[in-house]
């Protein structure tokens, strides 16, 4: 459940409350004590801008931002905030918290909020034995603020929710989220936020001749899906489109070169969040009415080993006419993409971003850290995708996609081949999925933050919803221009 954020003029009793301040002194003018405020400045001496004042009956805590121009490293630090407030108001077991904006700055007020309401999520709904603690959620943040609206309360909330959205499909494992039950959420979903999806059958699939689809499902006995989303509004800023697409395997096993190293199987129902976080942009664009024509691709299967799977040797034709030489099967997400990104040629595009839990090789690279990105854009819109990333500190790292790497997937008896060698193998996944192409084109590859082991801040452990907030904050500055 999203917390409610709800805009203020009045302090509101039995919250917990969080004091945004520039200048400590100015805490005098809502009854704090001399010593009270003495003993901030103390703490805030000693480094620690966020200090929660020692008292029984009320929980007061008070962040001092450095008075100077905001910029993203300090809302990212206000974020951290938020969530260590979270935590501090769970254990007082408080469900509403107030946050008294004293700076005058919106976009630091929203930023600590923001914190708040992404640390309050939480994917407990298979735990039949709860603690006590599990039990106090939080159920309302109010802000008293000169400088903010409910219009932007509401934005935010509704992104939030769009996060946990896709969250909440990464986190599921596939005996709940199976093929058929993503579909069934996106139509739900479509419902009740307003965009539009279709979804395409095995037959369907099939005489559009989806060569790489159909090679991966090839192993399973739940058959593939095609979605189809799309967010049209009549005030769009844009002429043409652009197509967001999501790999969606909701279990990879490797196939035939099945998964082998320990604790190689143990996430891989997270190997559809790049489709949750297309699914989940669709929800934001659409429930905040962004101006903007977007359409969403998702190919979905699971790669399974068993009946007539596909194995190294066999030669694919693809959506697009070209032949593939199978090198690994666990090189799987690549052949759905491809399909999924010529299919979006139809569009005529503007602009095709994909996002894709794809490589090792990304994560062996930045690690959890950053999301690796290449194509064959126009340097303007990596720009665009990497200032929105740090709006909202969703990091991308742009790799080179030098025409040298081509060689290491040329195939001797098909057009190319499926995988390279050990070197460079998250660039030669993407020189891959390039083939499949003919609008400019950014590949992500998410395969890095997408799905967390330990917590981090905000974020929590399991499903991030990696790539919703960078990719609304991208459309929405994009209307602006």
């Amino acid at each position: 459940m999203v917390p409610d954020i709800i805009h203020i003029k009045d302090r509101k009793e039995g919250t917990a409350e969080l004091f945004l301040v520039k200048d400590v002194t100015v805490l005098s003018d809502l009854g704090f004590e001399k010593e009270e405020i003495e003993y901030v400045m103390a703490k805030n001496d000693e480094k620690n801008t966020f200090v929660q004042l020692p008292e029984i009956k009320h929980s007061r805590y008070v962040k001092t931002v450095i008075d100077e121009p905001v910029i993203n490293k300090t809302k990212e630090e206000l974020r951290k905030d938020g969530h260590s407030f979270f935590k501090a108001v769970t254990k007082d077991k408080k469900e509403e918290v107030t946050i008294f904006d004293l700076t005058g700055d919106s976009e630091l007020v929203l930023a600590v909020t923001e914190g708040v309401v992404l640390a309050s999520y939480t994917f407990d709904k298979y735990k039949t034995d709860k603690k006590e603690d599990d039990s106090v959620k939080l159920k309302s943040v109010y802000i008293a603020s000169p400088v903010v609206q409910q219009s932007n309360c509401d934005e935010l909330r509704k992104v939030c929710e769009a996060v946990f959205i896709t969250r909440n499909m990464v986190n599921e494992p596939v005996n709940k989220l199976d093929v058929k039950q993503l579909s069934d959420r996106v139509r739900k979903l479509s419902d009740e936020y307003g965009f539009s999806a279709e979804i395409y059958s095995k037959s369907k699939i099939e005489s559009l001749k989806m060569g790489g689809l159909l090679a991966v499902n090839r192993g399973s006995q739940d058959p593939p899906a095609f979605i189809i989303m799309e967010w049209k509004p009549a005030n769009a800023k844009n002429d043409t489109p652009v197509v967001i697409v999501g790999k969606g395997v909701v279990f990879d096993t490797g196939g035939i070169n099945l998964k082998t190293p320990p604790g190689s199987l143990d996430d891989m129902k997270a190997d559809m969040g790049g489709a949750a976080s297309v699914i989940g942009t669709m929800v934001a664009l659409a429930s905040n009415k962004v101006p903007y024509h977007v359409v969403g691709l998702v190919p979905a299967t699971d790669n399974r080993p068993g009946f007539n799977a596909y194995v190294p040797g066999d030669i694919i034709t693809m959506f697009n006419g070209k032949t593939v030489e199978v090198i690994n099967t666990d090189a799987e997400g690549r052949m759905i993409l491809a399909d999924a990104l010529s299919y979006a040629d139809k569009y005529k595009p503007s602009l095709v971003i994909d996002l894709a839990t794809l490589t090792g090789s990304a994560v062996m690279a930045i690690g959890q850290y950053g999301t690796v990105v290449m194509g064959t854009a126009e340097d303007e819109a990596f720009v665009e995708l990497e200032k929105a990333g740090e709006e909202v500190h969703e990091r991308l790292v742009r790799f080179p996609f030098w025409k040298d790497y081509d060689e290491l997937i040329k195939s001797d008896v098909a057009d190319i081949k499926n995988l390279g060698g050990r070197e460079a193998g998250a660039i030669t996944a993407g020189k891959f999925l390039s083939h499949f192409t003919l609008a400019p084109w950014i590949h992500m590859d998410i395969a890095g933050p997408a799905f967390l082991h330990k917590e981090d801040s905000y974020r929590g452990t399991g499903g991030t919803g990696v790539g919703v907030r960078l990719l609304y904050h991208f459309f929405k500055q994009k209307t602006n221009q």
